[in-house]
């Protein structure tokens, strides 16, 4: 599926089969470059369609994959990073993530002026809001916005 797909495998594999193949796996290097980029594709997009400096972001998900409770090398802190030198406010949220810094999910509803689905966790798709929802997972089945 599309989305903020990384993960520890994702780096880890790329090089390792880049290693038997004397570092020559343009195909790998190219791949977790349009990975890496996605958060920053993403943010650039949403600039170009809402003034972020006046924006509080919801991100909805912190780990790396649907279910999860595992956030290792997951996009939405990279996503996250970029929006807190751009939004007004970044708020996040995620059911099975640990974090003091996260907030409930009925705050980033209540709060956000635009909610980006980071991870597809099931609780998110029956989301009800009248916010717009940035959501390239299609967990919503609500489309995308980008």
């Amino acid at each position: 599926m599309p989305g903020f797909a990384a993960g520890p495998c994702l780096l880890k594999d790329t090089m390792q089969l880049a290693a038997f193949n004397r570092n020559n796996f343009v195909l790998g290097h190219a791949a977790m470059l349009i990975n890496e980029g996605l958060p920053l594709y993403l943010v650039n997009r949403l600039e170009s369609r809402f003034d972020l400096s006046e924006t509080t972001v919801g991100i909805l998900g912190m780990a790396f994959k649907a279910g999860s409770d595992d956030p290792r090398e997951s996009l939405a802190y990279k996503l996250r990073k970029i929006l807190m030198l751009k939004a007004r406010a970044v708020l996040c949220t995620d059911p099975y993530v640990p974090d003091e810094r996260f907030v409930p999910l009925e705050k980033v509803l209540a709060e956000a002026d635009l909610l980006v689905v980071a991870a597809p966790h099931r609780e998110y798709a029956d989301l009800t809001t009248d916010r717009p929802i940035i959501d390239i997972w299609g967990v919503t089945s609500t489309g995308v916005l980008v």
